[in-house]
């Protein structure tokens, strides 16, 4: 699939996350973006059990997912909403597997966003575990995925691929001893943090969950995971054992608009991938390619190769065009994270949907209560570990932060 027919299905699939909208306004907005690339639209490659399973076998959960997988339906969910039929050790909470899923989505979410209304550290690295572990897989090495070995194998703590994460990786056990009681598995809290912390972001999407996944304590191989000195090529190799196409990776990449980068370089730890850091907006895929980006922006090497690769630089492109971007990169990586989700699960026909529990989503203009503190910092001028630990936890720069 090409760029064109790409970004149209993208935003296509818009509509249908919101009902309603001009599908005639929102063609035309795609042909505005279209362009021919390379980078091979987004994967339609069956994984796991529904790579097999006929069609007569599949389940209602089973036929949405690859619906998803094949990008014949929408990976984010904006219009559904729930409310518990009762406390969690009721009769009604356990008739209902989602309930108690509604319950741990308030506890994650309160964590997860500071006095600013930004996503803070622990949203950020929800979404980082998330991805870690679920791509310790792939087709040639097999490896484990998305089934909780990333903690239950201990290696958040001796595994340098996973530097940053031992923090979250305790608060997700603590999570995890709270609930483990009412059935939940790691494997499913860990994924399920990611979509929280996503739609807990200023226009972050509301990514379509499942759980039912199963949870396993045996460490999975060595050398899946990417390092962020890597060139594009390496990495469009690396992302295609695993079923993602180029533009695929580029639409999960965008996940760095909201970080803040402490290991790539220490000497500049707390520094942000782009000047809306705790947003989840794209001014990440436009500022990537700037080189006249302010001071404090910090520019993962491997971004900056495969922003510049010609297989993914219109789609790179499009994804950063402003409120049309916007919608066309919530959808994609909606989509590309249902599948990122979902590496390694054996059991996809058997899951259920839980969407329907995640906050809402937030969407709309996002303004900053701290935007002249916020563009001193970006520009150098404010440079103190206040004004760093301010955006960690997604607070308000304090004016006298100096």
């Amino acid at each position: 699939m090409k760029t064109a027919s790409f970004i149209t299905a993208l935003l296509a699939g818009v509509a249908v996350a919101h009902p309603g909208m001009n599908m005639e306004k929102i063609r035309e907005e795609a042909r505005l973006q279209n362009r021919q690339s390379g980078g091979g639209g987004g994967s339609t490659e069956l994984i796991g059990d529904l790579a097999t399973l006929p069609d007569a076998k599949l389940t209602k959960t089973g036929r949405e997912i690859k619906a998803i997988l094949t990008l014949q339906s929408s990976g984010q969910d904006q219009a559904s909403t729930y409310e518990a039929p009762g406390k969690k050790n009721s009769a009604e909470c356990k008739a209902d597997k989602c309930c108690i899923w509604k319950f741990i989505a308030d506890d994650m979410v309160k964590q997860m966003v500071g006095n600013a209304g930004r996503c803070n550290s622990v949203a950020r690295a929800s979404v980082r575990l998330g991805f870690h572990d679920a791509s310790s897989w792939s087709k040639t090495s097999g490896g484990t995925g998305a089934d909780g070995s990333i903690i239950l194998a201990n290696e958040c703590h001796t595994r340098d691929d996973n530097k940053g994460l031992e923090e979250i990786c305790d608060t997700m056990q603590g999570w995890f001893d709270k609930y483990k009681k009412y059935g939940v598995s790691m494997a499913d809290m860990i994924q399920f943090a990611a979509n929280v912390a996503t739609v807990a972001c200023p226009l972050g999407p509301r990514v379509r969950t499942f759980v039912g996944r199963k949870d396993t304590t045996k460490a999975s191989p060595p050398n899946l995971l990417p390092s962020p000195f890597q060139k594009s090529d390496a990495l469009f190799k690396m992302f295609a054992q695993k079923s993602f196409t180029p533009d695929g990776l580029v639409a999960l990449l965008g996940a760095h608009t909201t970080s803040q980068q402490r290991f790539v370089d220490p000497s500049r730890a707390g520094a942000p991938q782009d000047t809306t850091p705790g947003v989840w907006d794209v001014a990440f895929y436009g500022q990537t390619l700037n080189p006249r980006t302010p001071p404090a922006v910090f520019k993962i090497p491997s971004d900056v190769s495969i922003s510049q690769d010609p297989k993914v630089i219109d789609t790179w492109k499009a994804f950063g065009a402003g409120r049309r971007g916007q919608m066309a990169w919530n959808q994609a990586y909606s989509s590309e994270y249902v599948r990122m989700s979902l590496l390694g699960v054996p059991n996809m026909n058997e899951l259920t949907e839980c969407t329907k529990v995640l906050p809402p989503f937030k969407g709309g203009d996002f303004q900053m209560p701290d935007q002249s503190e916020l563009d001193k910092f970006m520009n150098g001028i404010l440079k103190s570990p206040q004004a760093v630990q301010a955006l960690d936890a997604g607070n308000i720069i304090p004016p006298t932060a100096q």
